[in-house]
């Protein structure tokens, strides 16, 4: 169940392929001494023992106390061939602790002050090396989830790790939102510890649990060597990120033990934790020193595995080289690629430990190996069987984002589901009612927008939609309430409150970019072609047209789950109508025999006013004992009313059945 590498780190310390081996490798070990600079003491070197290209040497060999936590490194040599090939102290590469208080010692030139790296930390008790924090504590066990929402029922909530909040003196102050401070979005009775003073986190409130979302799923949560912004830069892919584990006032980081308790608290509210992995590439990661050759492309040799592939400034993964050696997944010396039993190795880790529900394959194109890709897919899935035998299939998604939309990946079942950001740009064109350019039609830029079977998907649960993702940047791809006032719309809670009916009442998996449920607005300006790190504002939701927009979203979040009809893919539209200057479209979600979700939807400034009625023909009869709720105004509508009331422009109703 567990890889055969993380068996043996529990007695062993295990550094799994260096490339230069004479002289060996040694471990570098001693215990953290707080100062100004941290210190270590008690450093002890040991030499690593071969067996293959396996290093190891035995806890039990290495003078340990028990109960003791040791911070470590690995002794190597260079091996990167833009390097300078001295001998240097590296982390460990499956770390699952690292502790960027205490960086490896300062190199001689040509190295420079970035070539300095966090120690890794373990705890020696009972005979057996455990995953802990700095100050000790071992993080208690995730427990499963409670009535998990399958996957055409659930609600994505995207949320970046970089938040905003009102200052004192009326400006706006950035801030890390820690693993703890997400927990106080969904229990309420977890208070902020980095962001005192946001009501939206404060104890008896919990946010996602208010808005009702079932998924949640932060920017990467893997260490990064980068101040956290987005964390689209991992550089230690089996431990969690430093800087999320930072808590209020205190000076030792506790990611393990904060980020258990944030798991436990979705599971526990019936909310799925998803996992962003970033695969195609890495910045900074241990293995760029140790053995740099059999896990990344050299950009300036003329590999044909770098064809078509951006690393972003980063190293990218070398899927395809082949090689033989041990196997840090099966524990067998034979054949294997490196580079994908690594990530095979990592993946197991946030599954088995972690116990992530989902996971996001980032910039998928450019990992550049569908065959790799239909291996992790598979392999996570095994493991989240093993994890949750109980589980249904459908509680689990492999998800890949690439902006062409190959929807090939999808019927090749190498993924489970890609991001559709089709999607975005049909939304947003529809919302200023205009034809989406590659549809010929407004109408069928609203359909293809419903209904993601147009665009070749077989299964709404293929595809996740989204009115907004994380990345901000680029021509209308802003936040909604900005990309309406930058295309001259001022009056944007009708819009955005359209936006939200189309998002969830389409085929797909919704998801929402945080702050996007109460129209969040740009604290950062927007640099193109950059990318931007846009911080969540959650004071905002105390402005009253954000309030109502967020009640807007949250009736329509608790409509997804409990309306079978949204958790098909069956769809109709009973009525377009495109005279007059109007652009109204009808559809009508849900199989024959399901209670029907019916949208009516006025993409145009043409408007009646209250008293009048607008027909939609063919309206669905009402059965005996039912009458109809419309569920964006929680509001019943009398029987004479069903079907022909007033229509304001640039909005939307949705209707459905209720018992009388």
């Amino acid at each position: 169940m567990e890889p055969d590498l993380f068996v043996r780190r529990h007695t062993d310390f295990v550094l799994w392929r260096p490339r230069i081996t004479t002289p060996p490798p040694r471990l570098v070990i001693g215990t953290f001494t707080a100062g100004n600079p941290p210190g270590l003491a008690g450093r002890n070197e040991i030499p690593l023992l071969p067996d293959g290209d396996l290093w190891s040497i035995p806890a039990t060999d290495c003078g340990l106390t028990d109960g003791t936590v040791y911070h470590y490194w690995f002794e190597i040599t260079d091996s990167c061939p833009y390097g300078h090939g001295g001998r240097l102290l590296r982390t460990d590469p499956f770390a699952t602790t690292v502790d960027w208080r205490l960086l490896s010692p300062r190199l001689a030139p040509p190295y420079h002050g970035d070539d300095r790296w966090p120690a890794a930390v373990l705890k020696w008790r009972d005979g057996e090396l455990r995953t802990c924090d700095p100050d000790g504590a071992e993080p208690p066990p995730v427990r499963p989830g409670r009535n998990l929402p399958p996957n055409h029922r659930t609600v994505y909530y995207k949320l970046p790790t970089t938040w905003a909040r009102r200052s004192a003196e009326g400006g706006v102050e950035l801030a890390v939102g820690s693993f703890a401070d997400v927990l106080a979005l969904v229990d309420a009775d977890a208070a902020p510890v980095n962001l005192r003073g946001v009501a939206a986190l404060e104890p008896g409130r919990a946010h996602l649990r208010e808005l009702g979302v079932t998924t949640l799923e932060l920017t990467p949560a893997a260490d990064t060597w980068v101040t956290r912004e987005w964390g689209y830069s991992t550089s230690h892919y089996t431990a969690p990120d430093h800087d999320l584990g930072l808590t209020g006032q205190s000076t030792s980081p506790a990611a393990q033990r904060t980020l258990a308790d944030l798991v436990n608290g979705c599971h526990d509210a019936g909310i799925r934790f998803g996992y962003d992995a970033v695969m195609a590439f890495a910045q900074r990661d241990p293995y760029r020193e140790i053995n740099f050759l059999d896990f990344h492309v050299r950009h300036d040799a003329g590999d044909p595995e770098e064809q078509g592939r951006d690393g972003f400034g980063g190293d990218l993964f070398k899927y395809n080289f082949r090689t033989d050696g041990y196997d840090p997944v099966e524990g067998k010396e034979g054949p294997l690629r490196p580079a994908r039993q690594f990530h095979k190795t990592a993946i197991a880790h946030w599954i088995l430990q972690h116990g992530v529900d989902s996971i996001r394959i980032d910039s998928v194109n450019n990992v550049g190996s569908w065959d790799f890709i239909e291996q992790f897919t598979g392999y996570a899935r095994s493991l989240h069987r093993q994890r949750t035998p109980d589980a249904s299939e459908d509680r689990f998604l492999v998800v890949g984002e690439e902006l062409a939309v190959p929807v090939d990946l999808v019927r090749q079942n190498r993924l489970d589901a890609l991001w559709n950001e089709r999607f975005l740009y049909l939304l947003r064109s529809a919302l200023l009612g205009r034809a989406e350019e590659q549809t010929g039609s407004f109408e069928e830029t609203v359909r293809q927008m419903i209904d993601c079977r147009r665009l070749g998907f077989t299964d709404g649960s293929q595809a996740v939609l989204y009115a907004t993702s994380h990345d901000v940047q680029g021509l209308h791809k802003e936040r909604l309430f900005r990309f309406f006032n930058n295309n001259g719309v001022w009056q944007t809670e009708q819009r955005i409150k359209l936006a939200f009916v189309c998002l969830l009442t389409a085929v797909g998996i919704p998801m929402i970019l945080a702050g996007e449920e109460f129209a969040d607005d740009h604290d950062l300006p927007i640099r193109h072609p950059e990318k931007q790190t846009d911080p969540v504002n959650y004071d905002r939701l105390a402005d009253p047209w954000r309030r109502r927009v967020f009640d807007h979203v949250a009736r329509l979040v608790r409509l997804r789950h409990e309306a079978e009809a949204l958790s098909v893919n069956d769809t109709r539209f009973l009525h377009t109508d495109f005279t007059g200057g109007r652009r109204v479209l009808v559809w009508q979600r849900g199989r024959s025999a399901d209670t029907p979700v019916v949208v009516i939807a006025n993409f145009s400034d043409w408007s009646q006013g209250p008293g009048d009625e607008y027909v939609v023909p063919g309206w669905p009869a009402t059965p005996p004992g039912q009458r109809w709720r419309e569920v964006t105004q929680d509001r019943v509508v009398p029987p004479e009313w069903a079907g022909r009331e007033w229509l304001p422009r640039w909005a939307a109703m949705v209707y459905t059945l209720e018992p009388a």
